[in-house]
């Protein structure tokens, strides 16, 4: 069983910066995809980032690309999400996911991925 645990949120001020991080467990780390969803209330999940297992594939959604890095440390099985330049429309539930398999299609599709974080809450005031 993969566990997943964000922290990292908080309130922020526009134009300010956060950093996310999602500690996991589990040896299989290193060969997992990770994402990064958000959630505001009313609205679908969203995706935000991902990241394949070597590091050396990244990904980003329209809303946040230019403000939004992510990045993985297979040596303390976390992934970061360092997100600055933040907008009110960027106040969700942030949630980290790992997907166990390797083939990087649909990476951005909740459903394909197989163990989630319970989330940590980013409020962004204008």
């Amino acid at each position: 069983q993969v566990q997943l645990v964000e922290s990292g949120g908080g309130l922020v001020q526009a134009g300010g910066s956060l950093r996310l991080s999602c500690a996991t467990s589990g040896r299989a780390f290193r060969t997992y995809i990770m994402g990064w969803f958000r959630q505001a209330p009313g609205k679908e999940r969203e995706f935000v980032a991902a990241i394949s297992g070597s590091g050396m594939a990244t990904y980003y959604g329209d809303p946040v690309k230019g403000r939004i890095t992510i990045s993985r440390d297979t040596a303390k099985n976390t992934v970061y999400l360092e997100m600055n330049n933040l907008r009110p429309e960027d106040t969700a539930v942030y949630y980290c996911a790992a997907r166990v398999s390797t083939i990087l299609v649909l990476i951005t599709t909740p459903e394909k991925y197989d163990y989630w974080g319970p989330g940590t809450q980013v409020t962004v005031s204008s």
